[in-house]
């Protein structure tokens, strides 16, 4: 008997990336936490830390698996959280314009018997040189809105990128090979 999972996010990226490792959630459970990054708290550390507090957040019976994920873009020790306005997003992808940032990807994986595993995947993208046309035409998209760094490299975005280092599916939302190697390690059945 294959095990329940439950998804620890409201994102369908994450649930979407999920099914390309034929996993499909027998739950989709919404974690409600803080967000808020601690004081002097580097951005590995807080990803690792929001992946595994959203996976422990979610309620869960004996014998169900959670997997939760955080993606978080960090410019330095400087984190940039999901945009909530077309102020923010602006001063974000300005900021991101030309230079090369981290966008760190963590996994969490609670298994049947309670026990947590996580991971981070860090990977490494550039954006070419945005004009103010170039900003202002993605921002008027809409697609950036309510994500981590403002931009989504799944959707236009990934015109604007000229280089990157490590796990598109990471930069999605969900590194799969991570998340893999975490359900496997965990007794979830994976071909």
């Amino acid at each position: 008997m294959i095990p329940t999972l439950i998804l620890a996010s409201s994102s369908p990226r994450r649930r979407d990336l999920l099914a390309r490792l034929g996993v499909e959630p027998a739950r989709i459970a919404s974690p409600d936490i803080d967000e808020t990054p601690r004081k002097g708290e580097v951005p590995r550390v807080y990803a690792l830390r929001m992946a595994e507090e959203k996976a422990v957040a979610v309620p869960r019976a004996s014998g169900e698996t959670v997997v939760a994920g955080d993606t978080t873009v960090a410019v330095g020790r400087r984190i940039l959280q999901q945009a909530t306005d077309a102020d923010m997003q602006r001063g974000f992808l300005t900021l991101l314009s030309g230079r090369r940032h981290h966008v760190l990807s963590a996994v969490a994986v609670i298994d049947g018997d309670g026990r947590l595993r996580s991971r981070i995947c860090d990977s490494i993208v550039r954006f070419k040189r945005l004009s103010p046309e170039e900003i202002e035409s993605y921002i008027e998209s809409g697609e950036g809105l309510g994500k981590a760094g403002g931009y989504a490299i799944q959707g236009r975005a990934e015109a604007l990128i000229d280089w990157m280092a490590g796990s598109h599916s990471g930069v999605i939302g969900l590194p799969l090979y991570e998340t893999r190697s975490l359900l496997r390690a965990s007794g979830y059945p994976l071909a």
